[in-house]
């Protein structure tokens, strides 16, 4: 049987606004995790299926740090997503990552301390792999589509992602430099580890809105230049979503994200929580039946 694609798609809400996605819905899906940042707006763009949900809430209620990630992702898997491609704005950690350029990210480093980090716990542990957390066939496909799109798309970048809601200090900026890091962000984390658990393979866009403050000689980043940039850039990272949908191959063929639970699951059968299970019928679903 021939598997389609349906990506999920995770950014802001003017992203679909102007799409040209055919047949949009908006829904309403509830998670047993908790409320999600809101209703997830369902169509297609040519052949392929979207989902789509704003990371911040309609409007921009949400803070970084007050994303219900657990429950945008459980809502997503929900509604039959094979893929999540997350868009996201960046500060940029590294001189020839320009603002409004975009990056295809590889590599995340999660410097989050306040947000859920899992949907197991006690009486039902997993431990995923998370070497490699971005999926590289569909981070090459979506560089691939941001070019197509006329944006100049650098291939792999390390991301930072850091609490907020405040930027970095200097010294901050320049230690993430001498880690390695070349864009940073607030949401990537711990977004990209649940979709890992959730079998769902992620990827990144980062959109370079601004120089992180590692530059002594300017001044600090303010959201107001940052806003100008995303303004600027929202047409072409529509374009690259349209884009993507016209290259994505015919059939979707297996990620290795998507058995990313085979062998996780440590906790003896005899102490497996049924609640626990019961809340992650969408998340862990195909391994439900088999390990109770």
């Amino acid at each position: 049987m021939k598997r389609e694609w349906h990506i999920g798609v995770i950014g802001g809400s003017g992203l679909y606004a102007d799409v040209g996605l055919e047949d949009a819905q908006q829904i309403a899906v509830k998670s047993p995790f908790g409320e999600p940042s809101g209703p997830v707006t369902v169509g297609r763009i040519g052949p392929v299926r979207f989902s789509f949900i704003a990371r911040h809430g309609e409007g921009h209620p949400l803070p970084p740090s007050a994303v219900n990630y657990r429950a945008n992702i459980d809502v997503l898997k929900r509604c039959g997503v094979t893929d999540v491609l997350a868009i996201s704005a960046v500060g940029s950690l590294r001189e020839d990552y320009a603002p409004g350029e975009f990056v295809a990210i590889d590599q995340l480093i999660d410097r989050t301390v306040e947000r859920e980090r899992s949907f197991f716990g006690p009486g039902l542990v997993a431990h995923v792999s998370l070497a490699d957390p971005i999926c590289p066939r569909l981070a090459e496909l979506v560089g691939q589509a941001a070019a197509d799109a006329g944006a100049r798309v650098h291939s792999g970048g390390c991301y930072v992602a850091i609490e907020g809601p405040q930027f970095s200090t200097r010294a901050e900026s320049r230690m993430y430099r001498m880690w390695g890091g070349d864009v940073i962000g607030m949401t990537g984390m711990p977004e990209a580890r649940l979709a890992r658990e959730a079998e769902l393979p992620y990827a990144m866009l980062a959109m370079v809105t601004d120089y992180d403050s590692w530059r002594d000689e300017e001044a600090g980043v303010e959201v107001s230049e940052i806003l100008a940039v995303v303004k600027a850039n929202a047409d072409r990272a529509r374009k690259a979503l349209q884009d993507l949908a016209r290259i994505l191959p015919a059939e979707r063929t297996p990620a290795a994200a998507d058995t990313a639970l085979d062998g996780a699951l440590v906790t003896a059968p005899d102490m497996h929580d049924p609640a626990l299970w019961t809340r992650l019928d969408a998340v862990a679903g195909r391994l439900l039946s088999s390990s109770q």
